[in-house]
């Protein structure tokens, strides 16, 4: 039997209620990690990164902490991560659910990520900017958020959007550990004796789904923060172009 004809015949018998609750459990399971995972990672991504700016931070060892968390976390592959995460909650005999050991290890995944990006983002910023406001006996963290940070998130918001969609992938991966996501539901379906053509073709839909939903969030983001910017009418700063 051709492809076609495999899946005309054992449509009926895949396309059950169970089965379908099952993808799409499966796929709840997915975004949940991915989008817990990423949140948790970017918030710690971004202290991560303004920890490491000496006019935020002027203790340099601090710093070196820092860099050595997101060189590390960048170089891992992200299968030995989970792993690692997996084994060291064994080892510590804390009972962790398999949720919680996906999203620890997205999480730590983007920190590394998101801290090189917003870095990156920050880094872009003048530093005369920097330079004329702490002049001016502003306090560090108001340039940050008042001066710094707006400028900065037109640089950083593109790249972020990829490494979402990016760890909605990865966390393909988690089925390793037995966590009930997209791949790892296609896989039981597939031992169930149903076709692969079907079980993994369904999975594919379904991370093409995701995927474009948060693609599609990602651009209506990226969008309002343009829109806003050009809306907003030019203020007289006291800050020098630089």
């Amino acid at each position: 039997m051709g492809a076609w004809e495999i899946i005309v015949a054992e449509a009926p018998r895949f396309f059950t209620w169970w089965n379908i609750r099952f993808l799409l459990q499966a796929m709840l399971n997915t975004l949940v990690a991915s989008v817990l995972g990423c949140t948790l990672g970017y918030m710690l991504g971004f202290a991560l990164a303004t920890l490491r700016l000496p006019q935020l931070l002027p203790v340099a060892p601090l710093r070196w902490l820092c860099v050595l968390w997101v060189e590390t976390f960048r170089r891992i592959p992200f299968l030995v991560l989970l792993l690692l995460v997996f084994f060291l909650l064994q080892f510590a005999r804390l009972e962790a659910p398999l949720w919680v050991v996906a999203v620890a290890a997205v999480a730590i995944r983007m920190s590394a990520l998101a801290a090189e990006n917003i870095r990156a983002g920050l880094e872009s910023v003048r530093p005369t900017q920097w330079e004329a406001a702490l002049t001016m006996n502003l306090p560090p963290w108001t340039v940050l958020g008042r001066i710094v940070l707006p400028q900065a998130w037109r640089v950083i918001l593109p790249p972020s959007i990829a490494h979402v969609l990016s760890m909605v992938k990865e966390t393909s991966l988690v089925s390793q550990i037995g966590f009930i996501e997209i791949t790892f539901a296609a896989k039981m379906l597939t031992q169930r004796g149903f076709s692969a053509l079907l079980t993994y073709g369904s999975a594919l839909i379904l991370y093409f789904l995701l995927g474009w939903g948060l693609a599609a969030l990602g651009r209506h983001a990226e969008r309002r923060l343009t829109a806003r910017r050009s809306a907003s009418p030019p203020a007289a700063s006291p800050l020098p172009a630089g």
